[in-house]
């Protein structure tokens, strides 16, 4: 296992709709990353912004966006993540992708679907976590509306980072915030959440405030809007440190979630 993690946040506007476009962009945000950084996350739904067209814009697994994330993996030696609709069957999902440079891939479907965007009228939800490995580090990545289900979240000594992707509203920015920094404590673990900024074409605006948090909630990058590209380094020392100092994980209740 490195000691170190590199997790780079990719904090950007999205082309309404456009998938070509925002693979464009997004590429050109990736340059001078090469060896650089170990896991690259990109908002929710990066190929489309947050839209409700899932029977026009849903892709398959072998689709462009998922190829595409696959070669920019292979290209840059490092993990890229973030969530896309995709098509399975009958069924259209808001699926967050984990591409390895090695080609291989990961999936998770967004459990809590945003009723008050109809999203559970156009997509299914997921019914499983998933914890995934990068340079021996356990992650649990999960997408924008999980963050306010804490049970979901739940650390069951099962991963060191917990991640979500987002298209989360500046009106409910505090919200995105003060929730982070208490998965973060709670959960004694570092906390990654990357969101959008810009105007999306159903008038949402949102502001962004991408952040990496360490296990206290406090922050390892800057927050704020604008297009940014930002590198954090995560310490492993430093989190079983804390963890055998205060081990508050031995007390956590024992549960099981039904179907």
């Amino acid at each position: 296992m490195n000691a170190h993690l590199r997790v780079t946040l990719v904090q950007t506007e999205l082309a309404w709709q456009d998938p070509a476009a925002n693979r464009r962009n997004l590429a050109a945000h990736f340059r001078g990353l090469v060896g650089r950084t170990d896991l690259v996350v990109l908002p929710e739904m990066f190929s489309t912004g947050f839209s409700m067209d899932a029977e026009a814009l849903a892709e398959d697994m072998d689709g462009p966006t998922v190829g595409w994330m696959r070669e920019e993996a292979a290209a840059l030696g490092c993990v890229i993540t973030g969530s896309l609709i995709v098509r399975e069957g009958n069924r259209r999902y808001n699926r967050l992708v984990w591409a390895r440079p090695d080609g291989s891939v990961a999936h998770y479907d967004k459990r809590h679907l945003f009723r008050m965007a109809n999203e559970q009228q156009h997509y299914s939800a997921g019914d499983r976590r998933l914890v995934v490995q990068v340079k021996g580090w356990r992650v649990c990545p999960m997408v924008c509306y999980d963050l306010r289900f804490p049970v979901w979240s739940r650390s069951r000594d099962d991963y060191d980072v917990l991640l979500y992707v987002a298209n989360w509203p500046q009106r409910r920015a505090h919200a995105w915030s003060t929730l982070l920094r208490a998965r973060a404590i709670e959960n004694l673990c570092y906390v990654v959440g990357v969101n959008r900024v810009g105007r999306d074409g159903n008038g949402a605006t949102y502001g962004g405030d991408s952040v990496a948090l360490d296990f206290l909630g406090q922050p390892l990058s800057s927050e704020g809007g604008g297009d940014r590209v930002e590198t954090a380094v995560l310490d492993l020392e430093s989190l079983q440190a804390y963890r055998r100092g205060f081990p508050a994980q031995l007390d956590a209740d024992r549960f099981e979630l039904l179907p």
